[in-house]
């Protein structure tokens, strides 16, 4: 897809969404980065603030299928990867596709299952497929998956291990809307909600053109240099006790890559990853062992070292 017609298709992506989602552009914009940068979404917030409304929004938006799991200690991985059962009339296995086989899937309160369901995610994540029974099964190409946990309600939680935290692109907060906002956002649903109108207004395969514009949006080696800083400072940091790996690196010049594209520039600057590194690094690094049960610490350092790292002139 061209560069233009990306742009115009990412905007209609954004506006479409803030159809349901009032007063969160930035949130907004997050999560459509996520989407176009090719990886996945993490959601830290309280319930009722419209995680779900925003995955079903997304679905809707570019035409695809959504599914909702409700991640609880009992959901074992066959629940959400599938499985194979034997077929009498065939007499040969056959497989069942679980809701993991959708273009969005949200999985709900993640933190709530079991390590072991968790990392029947890690594959479908990386690679975009599962394997069942020794067999690959690919996920639809524009796969996406959210998930969402609640950082107030800790009791009977399993925490996300460092290598699944590694695999979401961005994390972040939703929160909750002002006093003008809410209003409307009441008025909208006395008859009926908003995203039962919602109409696509791109489809799969725009997205998958969309991601390819991404990927060609040229980053200058003074940008590369500033997010491997960034990285490089995490991993040194007194601080911290695990610090940004290069899949994060990796990650976030994919993200800033489609800021810049949601902005019509064909190039990365500096601002795109000084906005999303924050967002992008925070939760992948591991605050050392006396801080870990302070919430947001980790995004606080790297907020820090943000601030602290000096920005390159140059951006061509």
């Amino acid at each position: 897809m061209e560069r233009d017609a990306a742009t115009r298709a990412t905007k209609l992506l954004i506006e479409n969404i803030e159809g349901v989602i009032r007063g969160k552009r930035a949130a907004v914009e997050a999560a459509v980065t996520s989407l176009l940068a090719g990886s996945h979404l993490l959601v830290e917030d309280v319930p009722g603030v419209g995680k779900t409304m925003l995955a079903r929004s997304i679905a809707r938006s570019i035409d695809g299928s959504f599914k909702r799991i409700q991640a609880t200690p009992d959901l074992l991985p066959s629940d959400i990867t599938g499985s194979s059962l034997y077929n009498e009339g065939s007499r040969s296995f056959e497989f069942i596709p679980g809701p993991l086989f959708a273009t969005v899937v949200l999985m709900d309160e993640i933190n709530r299952t079991t390590p072991r369901t968790q990392s029947a995610l890690l594959e479908a994540m990386d690679e975009n497929a599962v394997t069942v029974d020794g067999v690959r099964h690919p996920l639809p190409a524009a796969f996406f998956l959210i998930a969402t946990q609640n950082p107030v309600e800790h009791h009977g939680t399993y925490p996300l291990p460092e290598g699944q935290l590694d695999r979401f692109a961005i994390a972040m907060e939703l929160g909750y809307v002002d006093a003008a906002t809410e209003r409307q956002i009441v008025r909208a649903q006395l008859r009926q909600h908003p995203i039962e109108e919602l109409e696509p207004v791109v489809s799969t395969d725009d997205v998958a053109g969309i991601r390819g514009a991404v990927r060609a949006t040229h980053v200058s080696d003074h940008v590369l240099d500033y997010v491997t800083e960034l990285a490089r400072t995490t991993r040194e940091h007194p601080e911290l006790e695990l610090g940004a790996s290069p899949r994060a690196s990796i990650t976030l010049v994919r993200c800033a890559q489609a800021r810049a594209l949601i902005n019509g520039r064909d190039f990365v600057v500096p601002d795109d990853v000084k906005t999303l590194a924050v967002p992008a690094l925070g939760h992948r690094v591991v605050p050392a062992a006396g801080a870990r049960l302070e919430r947001d610490h980790g995004a606080r350092i790297v907020r820090g070292i943000v601030d602290a790292t000096p920005v390159p002139v140059s951006s061509g």
